[in-house]
Formats: C-alpha cells, sequence, structure tokens
C-alpha cells in the first residue's frame, strides 16, 4: 500500500491546520486511520481509495466481533468521516463512502467528579516542609483552578505562568489559551517557585514542575501524584489526573458559570462536549428536588 503514507501525512497536515483539534484527539484520528489501513492490507484492498460503503460497514461488523466499546466504534466513524470527506474535498475520491455511517447507540457515561469536600482534603495531604510536598500542592491547585490536561500541565514553562496578574498561558498545535488563576493556585505556586523548585531543579530545565531529579516531570509521574494523596485522603473513587479537569468544570457549572466561557477554558472544540457538565449539574438538582421537595 505504497501510496497509504502519502494520503495519511497530507490528512494529518490538514487535521493540524484547519480542524484545530486537541493533540489527544490528533493522536486517536492518525491512529484510527492507521489501524484502518492495516485491516484493509487484511482484505486485499491495496489503497484507501478503492473503499465502498460496504467496506466500512464490514470494518465496523469487525471492530464489534473483536470487542471494541461503543465509543471506540463511534470515535473511530468520526476519524473516518473526517478522513473521506478531505479525501473527498480533495478529489481524490469522487463519492464519499462515509456519508451515511451511523455511530452506534449508546449511553453517555457522566464523568466521575470530586465533591469540594474531597478536593479540600487532597489539597491537604502535601507535606508543605518539603520541596516535594509543595511542588505536588502547587501542580494540584493549577490543576483543579484552571482545568487544563495533564499534558498541557507538565508542558508548562516558567514564562508560560504570571501569578502578579492572575493567569497561565496553555499552548498547544493550534492556538494559545490564557486561562484566569485563582488566588489559592497562585499562593501555592509561588511557594513552590521561592522555596522549592530550586531545590530540585538540575540545570538549565525551563519546565514549571519537575521531578526529584530535576527533569520535567512525566504524565506517569504525576498521575502516581494523585493516586497518592487520594489514597491518604481515604476517597473511595476511581480518580485519575483527569478527575481534577472534570471537576473543575463541574464546579464552575453547578455555581453558574456560562458553558461557553467553560468550553473556552478547558480548550474545547465543540461546545456539546462542555455541556455534559451542564447535563450532570441538571441532574444532581433533579435528585435533590426529588429527595427534598413534599410533592415531587
Amino acid at each position: 500500500m505504497e501510496k497509504i503514507n502519502r494520503y495519511i501525512n497530507e490528512y494529518e497536515v490538514y487535521l493540524v491546520e484547519h480542524k484545530k483539534l486537541s493533540d489527544n484527539t490528533l493522536q486517536s484520528y492518525r491512529r484510527d486511520i492507521k489501524f484502518f489501513g492495516h485491516y484493509l492490507a487484511t482484505q486485499g484492498i491495496e489503497c484507501y481509495l478503492g473503499v465502498s460503503h460496504v467496506d466500512l460497514l464490514t470494518y465496523m461488523i469487525h471492530l464489534k466481533k473483536i470487542g471494541k466499546a461503543n465509543a471506540t466504534i463511534s470515535r473511530t466513524i468520526a476519524s473516518l468521516r473526517t478522513f473521506y470527506s478531505f479525501l473527498h474535498n480533495k478529489g481524490y475520491v469522487e463519492i464519499n463512502p462515509s456519508t451515511e455511517l451511523e455511530a452506534p447507540k449508546m449511553d453517555r457515561k457522566l464523568p466521575q467528579v470530586l465533591t469540594l469536600d474531597e478536593v479540600e482534603r487532597i489539597l491537604a495531604k502535601p507535606d508543605l516542609r518539603t520541596s516535594i510536598g509543595k511542588r505536588d500542592k502547587a501542580m494540584i491547585e493549577l490543576l483543579y483552578a484552571t482545568g487544563i490536561r495533564v499534558s498541557e500541565l507538565i508542558s508548562l514553562s516558567l514564562s508560560d505562568v504570571n501569578t502578579a496578574m492572575g493567569y497561565i498561558k496553555c499552548k498547544n498545535h493550534t492556538k494559545t489559551r490564557v486561562i484566569p488563576l485563582g488566588t489559592m493556585a497562585s499562593k501555592a505556586i509561588d511557594m513552590y517557585l521561592k522555596d522549592g523548585r530550586g531545590y530540585l531543579v538540575n540545570g538549565d530545565e525551563d519546565a514549571l514542575f519537575v521531578n526529584y531529579y530535576g527533569k520535567k516531570l512525566t504524565r506517569q509521574g504525576f498521575w502516581k501524584v494523585v493516586k497518592r494523596y487520594s489514597d491518604e485522603a481515604g476517597i473511595n473513587k476511581t480518580i485519575t489526573p483527569h478527575t481534577l479537569r472534570h471537576s473543575f468544570a463541574f464546579h464552575l457549572i453547578q455555581n453558574g458559570a456560562d458553558v461557553k466561557a467553560v468550553q473556552e477554558m478547558l480548550g474545547h472544540s465543540d461546545v456539546a462536549t462542555t455541556q455534559i457538565y451542564l447535563e450532570m449539574s441538571n441532574s444532581k438538582l433533579r435528585d435533590i428536588y426529588e429527595k427534598t421537595h413534599p410533592r415531587a
């Protein structure tokens, strides 16, 4: 399939320059198309251009048979639609075979969130007598205060943070977001920078958050930090670093924040993604009403 790399390379350039997707979504789209290419090879189809609507339907059945979740199949359909729309618009295919693909119906899972009390319990655990404790407190405060992704957190450089003015700059391939930084997070970062990072940093490292060896912290390193303090706080939930992002958004919406403003802070390309937090808030209000109203 000698032409496959050419189409994928052009498609990736299109995604970066025109679709303004997050890094994680870009990686997912690339992976979906490459997996589809491997499948085509097993079926004796030499090029993406020779694919029919039936071939795509057969691939969806194949994904179901090998145990792929509905969410994965839905994302794959979105990837293929985008890919074949690109090929059609470029004139590489005369007919777009993906136009009638339908995503499987599925229940929308609500994300796990922390209560305010649980957030406070986690934030109380880092030992502020140590450099690592100051770092951990600053990281968790920052993530909860801004809702940025873990990949964005560990990619922050010193110049991306302005505690005096109260904001951070979050950059990816397509745009830069400026996100407000609360007082508590600013204080925690200042403490870390003044009396913590200097004892950890090694050489000219520009990353804001570093590990024991003074090098840029990894996603796995931060996950271990969150897991440790969650366990110490006695929280009986499955918590990931993304849980803090969900909690940030949910607590804002719950307290009356505008969905579009939260969308901008989170960096969601589609407001529908952000509206799940509104659904969660409405659901909780309904629960409270049914439990407390005498005529519910």
